[in-house]
């Protein structure tokens, strides 16, 4: 008989793309079982090659819905029989916890970000000072801790004396279509949220013909919109919504630069290997990037775009124009990204995740 893996998140799994590869590959060994949330316009899920279960809650949102969901997923779990419980993040980890030592079976910590400095976070002190705690309070107790990039993993193991692997996000590799691209669109895709340099972004817009297709949906959305309308930007910045997968894909392969920016105001994303980064590699676009250690990581053992100092207005402009305009730059970079699908892809990483719990749970 098969062992039996519980994974739980706080999103509604639908567009959860990291979580899907890490389930569909660990189904292949393993009875894997996702638990998330339902939502009130939570579309209707896939079938998968593993169990997807959503809870219910009545908060929707803030402390009282954390709190609401951990006591909810603390009872679901108590009563499901598993060799290893997996919390994604933080925010699921306490009930993982619990249930583990309880029932006397692993635990393991997948670390999405660093969560106590994420941007949502470190504004508010109180909040930030109660996520270090059980973070200093649960991490040192793992059987085994993986997170996105070598720089967390470092973070990690320098503060709780464990070993940390890495699991980066990377896509499936897939082939990529042929296509001729006269407009030279530029391309955001992602969470519409603060800190992603989407302010500056539309500001560097102004004074140039660019033409900019925005792909997600977030906490500003509305206000960027604004901010569009404002800056007399209707004619070339579309906000596209959020995309199923599938779709996305088809239209990031019609753009001609990838956009993959970020404020330098949250040691998470200090430290962490954006999904967009790999996903335009996979489409064989290159990318305006800012300048954080683990872009560089790989822009250094193969440019596959330009990465800025900063999100100031020059620096962006000079960038996107860089590539706009040299043509012989813009193909080696295009080139050296389609080199790098066969390395960045989750193909690869699988093998590393699949061996991790095999010597985990053996």
């Amino acid at each position: 008989m098969s062992k039996k893996l519980i994974l739980t998140v706080t999103n509604d799994l639908t567009t959860d793309q990291r979580m899907i590869r890490i389930c569909s590959s660990l189904a292949a060994t393993y009875e894997v079982t996702l638990v998330g949330r339902q939502l009130p316009k939570s579309a209707s899920l896939k079938d998968r090659d593993f169990k997807q279960i959503r809870l219910n809650c009545f908060a929707k949102k803030g402390k009282f819905f954390y709190l609401e969901y951990n006591i909810r997923l603390l009872f679901f779990l108590l009563f499901q029989k598993a060799d290893a419980y997996c919390a994604i993040d933080l925010d699921t980890i306490l009930p993982n916890l619990i249930v583990a030592k309880i029932k006397g079976k692993k635990l393991v910590y997948d670390a999405h970000e660093y969560f106590p400095y994420v941007p949502e976070v470190i504004e508010r002190p109180t909040v930030q000072k109660m996520w270090i705690w059980i973070e200093r309070f649960a991490v040192p107790k793992v059987d085994l801790c993986y997170t996105v990039s070598q720089s967390i993993a470092e973070v990690f193991e320098q503060s709780y004396k464990i070993p940390v692997y890495t699991i980066r996000n990377v896509p499936l590799e897939r082939p990529i279509a042929e296509i001729n691209k006269p407009e030279k669109r530029l391309v955001y895709q992602g969470a519409l949220n603060a800190g992603r340099g989407l302010e500056q972004l539309l500001d560097a817009c102004v004074g140039n013909t660019w033409k900019l297709e925005i792909f997600g949906d977030g906490d500003i959305a509305e206000k960027l919109k604004a901010m569009a309308v404002k800056l007399k930007l209707e004619s070339q910045v579309a906000f596209k919504g959020k995309l199923d997968p599938e779709q996305l894909w088809k239209e990031t392969q019609k753009a001609y630069i990838g956009i993959n920016l970020a404020e330098d105001k949250s040691l998470s994303y200090r430290l962490s290997l954006s999904n967009k980064l790999f996903d335009y590699i996979q489409a064989g676009i290159p990318q305006v990037v800012i300048d954080f250690p683990e872009f560089r990581r790989i822009n250094d053992q193969k440019p596959y775009g330009i990465l800025i100092p900063s999100l100031s207005k020059k620096d962006i402009t000079l960038a996107i124009n860089r590539l706009l305009d040299n043509g012989n730059l813009y193909k080696q970079l295009s080139d050296n990204c389609k080199e790098l699908r066969s390395e960045l892809c989750w193909e690869k990483e699988s093998k590393i995740l699949v061996k991790l719990y095999h010597e985990l749970l053996r």
